[in-house]
C-alpha cells in the first residue's frame, strides 16, 4: 500500500498536492460498499494554516455547508440526534468530554506529549458506521500549538477539505485559549481515497490543478477565507439555525 507526503504553505496548496498524487494511484476493491476505489495512505502537512487563500475551490461544497460542518464539528450543533438515538455519534460528542483536559493538560506541561483526544470507542467495532477520524493529538513547541490528526478513512473529494478545515478551526479555538500562536496541522489519512463513482470529479479537479502552477495561490483554485467566504459563512448562521431548530422540533423537513 503506497504512502505519500504532501506538503504545502496553505490548506489548498497541501491538499491539492495530495489529489494529484490519488489521481495516480491503483484501482483496488472495497467490497464494503460495492464498488472499487483509488486509495493510498496519505500525510497532508499544512505549515501555516490560517494563511490565505484558505478555501480551495475543488471541494464538495459551498459557503452554506461549510459553515453548518464548522458549527456541527465545533459547537455541537447536532449533538441532539445522538441524545435522541437517531444518530451513533457526533464528532463533537466524542470529543467534547475530552476537551478541558486538552487545555488542563498543555497549561500544565506546555511541553507534554500527552494532549490527545480519542475519538475512535469500543463501541465503533462491528458498527456500520465507525467513525472515520480516530484520534487527535496537540504539542506546544516553539511557542505554537501543532496539531496531528489521524483517520482511518478519508474520502478526498467529498469529505477531506472540510474536515481539515474545521479541525484547523478547532485548532486555532485551542491555540487563542492557551494564548498560544498556530502552528502547523498534519493531517493522516490511512486510506485516502475516492470511490469510482466520484473518478470522474477526481479526474476535473486533477486537470484544473496541472492548467497552471500547484504551488501558487491561484485565483481559480481558491478562495480568501478572511476577505470573502467568512463574511459568506456568517450570513449562512441565520438559515443554519432555523434549520437546525426545526429538525429539534421534529420537523421532516431536511
Amino acid at each position: 500500500m503506497n504512502e505519500l507526503f504532501c506538503r504545502g504553505l496553505t490548506l489548498p496548496i497541501a491538499y491539492h498536492k495530495a489529489l494529484l498524487e490519488l489521481q495516480g494511484a491503483p484501482i483496488v476493491p472495497c467490497p464494503d460498499w460495492n464498488t472499487n476505489q483509488k486509495e493510498v495512505s496519505m500525510t497532508i502537512v499544512v505549515d501555516e494554516p490560517l494563511r490565505d487563500n484558505m478555501i480551495s475551490r475543488l471541494f464538495f461544497g459551498d459557503p452554506v455547508s461549510l459553515e453548518q460542518y464548522r458549527q456541527e464539528m465545533l459547537d455541537g450543533i447536532l449533538d441532539f440526534e445522538v441524545e435522541r438515538g437517531n444518530w451513533t455519534y457526533t464528532y463533537h460528542s466524542r470529543y467534547a468530554g475530552q476537551y478541558q483536559f486538552i487545555l488542563d493538560e498543555l497549561r500544565r506541561d506546555p511541553w507534554s506529549r500527552r494532549a490527545v483526544m480519542d475519538i475512535r470507542t469500543p463501541e465503533d467495532m462491528g458498527s456500520p458506521d465507525p467513525a472515520c477520524w480516530q484520534h487527535v493529538q496537540y504539542f506546544i513547541r516553539d511557542g505554537a500549538l501543532h496539531c496531528k490528526v489521524l483517520f482511518r478513512s478519508n474520502d478526498a473529494c467529498k469529505a477531506t477539505f472540510m474536515n481539515a478545515f474545521a479541525l484547523i478551526l478547532l485548532q486555532k479555538r485551542i491555540a487563542d485559549a492557551l494564548d498560544v500562536a498556530m502552528g502547523s496541522y498534519t493531517h493522516r489519512a490511512n486510506s485516502f481515497h475516492c470511490y469510482e463513482r466520484d473518478f470522474a470529479m477526481l479526474d476535473g479537479y486533477c486537470a484544473r490543478i496541472r492548467a497552471g502552477a500547484v504551488d501558487c495561490e491561484r485565483d481559480d483554485l481558491t478562495f480568501s477565507y478572511a476577505d470573502d467566504w467568512a463574511e459568506q459563512m456568517a450570513d449562512a448562521q441565520a438559515e443554519i439555525k432555523e434549520k437546525v431548530t426545526a429538525l429539534r422540533m421534529g420537523s421532516s423537513d431536511r
